[in-house]
């Protein structure tokens, strides 16, 4: 039975800040009500256009001012803007409660939408027609998405490696996985627990998981964070290697062929993400540039390269 210990809800309050490292940690299962995988109608989703929204009250009362900016993003309807401001949150990559008077967010002009609606990735990706899976990871704006034959499935908000233990960029694949796990670079007698683990870097023990997530930017150890809901997703969805008895000689035995192919692309940002261009008088979503092809992207290890003179020959 898979169990998550009570206090790892207690940090990743949304309403409760908890600071570790100076950062304040998502809510993973208010989060949950609003990632979800694109529609079947993907085609038929609109084109959203964003605007700035300033906080404001006159009574110079940053709890009013929150209270106002949901009566406006709700239409005139506080509770529904309040639920409005869960999306608004994960946009802007700020917690709601943390905001003051005179904050500027950026706010959609088109609410209750399917997630995908909202998404940073395009929707089809040409170069991934040939790959039933591909599963994509961009540093820049801590972002992930998964592609079906170049169709996006789904995608979310990730946390990548610190300064001091960046996540490689290049194109690897999925490798064994495992519903939990205990890090490595825990410190003795405080055991850092994750969920959900699908490994991509056999070498370096770089895996994508489940674990509390903060609202800024790269914080691991090299691995990659993700919200509960999408971990557990993916490791439903991506393919794992197969092993056999000619193919690839790893440290887990000889991989005869290798799991869905993940991208690592982006540059890690300075600071917090933005999902945003936000010059001029209206922000843009930073539209994910893909490579032409996935195979473009330097093999990432050993047996990557092993793979491509097969696929060569």
């Amino acid at each position: 039975m898979r169990l998550l210990p009570a206090f790892i809800f207690f940090l990743v309050s949304l309403f409760t800040v908890q600071s570790v490292r100076a950062q304040f940690y998502l809510n993973q299962g208010e989060l949950a009500e609003i990632m979800q995988e694109c529609s079947p109608d993907l085609e038929r989703l609109p084109t959203v256009q964003y605007k700035f929204k300033m906080l404001y009250n006159s009574r110079d009362n940053n709890v009013l001012a929150r209270n106002t900016f949901y009566k406006v993003i709700g239409k005139g309807d506080v509770n529904k803007g309040r639920s409005r401001s869960l999306l608004v949150g994960l946009l802007n990559r700020k917690l709601m409660h943390q905001t003051q008077i005179g904050d500027t967010l950026i706010v959609p002009d088109q609410w209750d939408l399917d997630f995908c609606a909202y998404s940073p990735f395009p929707r089809f990706y040409a170069g991934g027609l040939s790959f039933d899976k591909l599963f994509v990871i961009d540093k820049s704006i801590q972002a992930w998405a998964a592609y079906e034959s170049g169709r996006l499935a789904r995608w979310g908000i990730v946390n990548t490696g610190d300064p001091q233990h960046r996540t490689p960029n290049g194109r690897f694949n999925f490798n064994w996985k495992t519903e939990y796990r205990v890090s490595s670079h825990s410190p003795v007698g405080e055991p850092w627990e994750m969920y959900w683990v699908f490994n991509f870097v056999e070498s370096r023990g770089i895996h994508i998981h489940q674990y509390p997530m903060p609202s800024g930017g790269p914080m691991s150890h090299g691995c990659v964070r993700l919200v509960d809901e999408d971990a557990k997703w993916i490791y439903n969805w991506a393919d794992g290697w197969k092993k056999g008895s000619k193919g690839f000689k790893s440290g887990f035995g000889t991989i005869a062929s290798p799991g869905t192919t993940v991208l690592v692309i982006g540059k890690d940002p300075l600071g917090t993400p933005s999902t945003f261009n936000i010059e001029g008088r209206v922000p843009s979503v930073r539209q994910v540039m893909l490579p032409a092809h996935p195979f473009d992207v330097p093999p990432g290890t050993s047996q990557q390269k092993f793979f491509d003179r097969i696929r060569r020959m």
